[in-house]
C-alpha cells in the first residue's frame, strides 16, 4: 500500500482523476480513498493545511492502511531565487522552522530526544531524478521548509533561507517527515511552487495553486508508473 498525501483538496484531485477509486472510507473526520493504480494499492487523502493535521493524515495512513511508503504532492512558496512559479521541486530533508527553543540553548528547530531536519528517502528521490531526464523536466532538490504559517515576509523567508540553507517553505512536509521517521516509513515530498513567499504572495498563491498543484500531480503520477 501506497499512501498519497496532499494538504488541500485542490492538490488531491489532479491524483484521483488519474486513479480507479476502489472505496472511499470516512474516518477521524476526512475521506480517505482507497485506490488502484498500474497494479498497485494506493491510499490517498488531503490533510487539511498545517503541520498537525499533516501527521495525523500520514499516522492513519500508515496505523490504519498499513502504507509502506508515504508520497506528499502539492505546491510551495520559493526561497531559492532561481526557483519560479511552476517549477517542480523535491525535498532531500525537512524542517519545521516555526520551532523555536532557542531560550534554553537549542538551535532553532530543534526539539529535545528529535532532530532539526528529517531526511527523506534517497531511492524514491533517484527515482524522480530519473523520471525528470525521461520527461526533459528540470527538477530542483533542496531542503524544504514547513512551519504553521503562510510566509508573505521578504525578511522572514531570508531568515528561514540562512537559517536553515531551505530552497523552498511550507506548511505540512516537516512534520509529515517527524512521523514517517519515528515509525521508518520511506518519505518523498514533491512541491510545485505557486509562489515566491513575500510580499503579494496570497495573490500568487490563489492565481497559481490549481495549476501548480496539476504539474506536481502529474509528476507524481508519472513515478507511480515506474513504481
Amino acid at each position: 500500500m501506497i499512501g498519497i498525501l496532499c494538504a488541500m483538496r485542490e492538490e488531491l484531485e489532479p491524483i484521483l482523476k488519474e486513479v480507479e477509486i476502489k472505496e472511499v472510507i470516512d474516518y477521524a473526520k476526512n475521506k480517505f480513498y482507497l485506490a488502484e493504480f498500474n497494479g498497485k494499492s494506493l491510499v490517498l487523502a488531503y490533510s487539511k493545511i498545517g503541520k498537525v493535521n499533516a501527521s495525523l493524515t500520514a499516522t492513519i495512513m500508515i496505523e490504519k492502511f498499513k502504507a509502506k511508503k508515504i508520497l506528499f504532492s502539492g505546491v510551495a512558496g520559493a526561497i531559492d531565487k532561481d526557483l519560479r512559479i511552476g517549477d517542480l521541486i523535491i525535498a532531500t530533508k525537512t524542517v519545521q522552522h516555526d520551532i523555536d527553543l532557542t531560550v534554553f540553548g537549542y538551535e532553532p528547530g530543534f526539539i529535545p530526544e528529535s532532530k532539526v531536519y528529517f531526511e527523506c528517502d534517497e531511492e524514491l528521490n533517484r527515482l524522480a531524478r530519473n523520471v525528470a531526464k525521461k520527461l526533459d523536466i528540470k527538477l530542483k532538490e533542496g531542503i524544504i521548509a514547513s512551519g504553521d504559517q503562510f510566509i508573505h515576509s521578504k525578511e522572514r523567508k531570508n531568515w528561514i533561507k540562512e537559517t536553515f540553507n531551505a530552497s523552498a517553505i511550507e506548511m505540512e512536509g516537516g512534520a509529515v517527515g517527524c512521523v514517517t521517521s519515528t515509525l521508518d516509513v520511506p518519505f518523498f515530498m514533491l512541491r510545485s511552487i505557486s509562489d515566491t513567499a513575500e510580499e503579494g504572495a496570497g495573490v500568487d498563491f490563489d492565481e497559481f495553486l490549481e495549476e501548480s498543484s496539476k504539474v506536481s500531480a502529474k509528476f507524481l503520477i508519472e513515478m507511480l508508473k515506474k513504481m
